[in-house]
């Protein structure tokens, strides 16, 4: 394997046939991540597009798909009503995880309502709270989980591998099978599939999370425009995709 990869320790070793998974379709590629890793897989969504059309392909192969979100406390009340419509149409159980509340307290009652405003930190702090802890919590003794992200979606993100370490997460696997998509792919296979999405969408939000942390994006702005959109756009991540670096080494 690649070098940097020494200085970090894997629960799972890479899985088998992961240089074919790597140039697959989006299909193929949950497929192998359900059949490699079974219960042992999680799917995060956050009700997006790119997160409905995950649970789709994940049905297609997997009568009980694993799904859990995260529930912020701070979620537009469109992605509490696309979540209930999802779970309702492919008859699947979400698992939801909430954070802690005396950690909430404690943030509301020193810093306020709106502190993550003030500064990156205390954004990454409510970030910690609200998104990051809860998901360690949701990943406790997964093999695997796969998220919506795509290269398209911003500077961020424009390394993206298929499938790639989490060293954050005690050296898990992580999949991300629509990496390669653009917005009009994604929109297309929602569309092809009849598949319920959050109506934010249709209001110009490509990219929705916490209802004081997201607006509309502008014609010419980038998908993720919308998101933390008082921060310049190198640092607009909440932590849950932080992995310093994505794998495409050898064997």
């Amino acid at each position: 394997m690649g070098s940097f990869m020494s200085d970090i320790t894997f629960k799972n070793p890479f899985p088998a046939g992961w240089q074919a998974v790597d140039q697959a379709d989006a299909q193929a590629v949950v497929r192998f991540a359900a059949e490699r890793f079974g219960s042992g897989l999680a799917l995060a969504s956050s009700f997006g597009l790119e997160d409905v059309v995950l649970i789709h392909l994940l049905t297609n192969v997997t009568e009980q798909p694993h799904i859990f979100a995260l529930d912020t406390g701070r979620l537009p009340e469109e992605t509490y009503e696309c979540a209930e419509r999802v779970r309702q149409h492919y008859g699947v159980e979400i698992e939801w995880y909430f954070p802690q509340a005396s950690a909430v307290e404690e943030l509301e009652r020193t810093k306020g309502l709106f502190s993550f405003r003030a500064s990156v930190e205390n954004r990454k702090t409510c970030c910690g709270i609200r998104k990051v802890e809860p998901l360690k919590r949701a990943l406790t003794g997964r093999a695997a989980w796969m998220t919506g992200q795509r290269r398209a979606q911003s500077i961020t993100r424009a390394g993206l591998t298929v499938l790639e370490p989490d060293p954050a997460h005690d050296g898990i696997w992580k999949f991300n099978p629509l990496a390669d998509w653009t917005l009009d792919e994604v929109w297309t296979y929602v569309r092809e599939h009849a598949i319920p999405y959050n109506t934010l969408h249709d209001q110009g939000y490509p990219s929705i999370g916490c209802a004081p942390c997201t607006r509309a994006v502008q014609p010419g702005e980038d998908e993720r425009a919308g998101r933390w959109w008082w921060e310049e756009p190198e640092h607009k991540e909440c932590g849950l995709h932080s992995s310093p670096r994505s794998y495409r080494g050898n064997n």
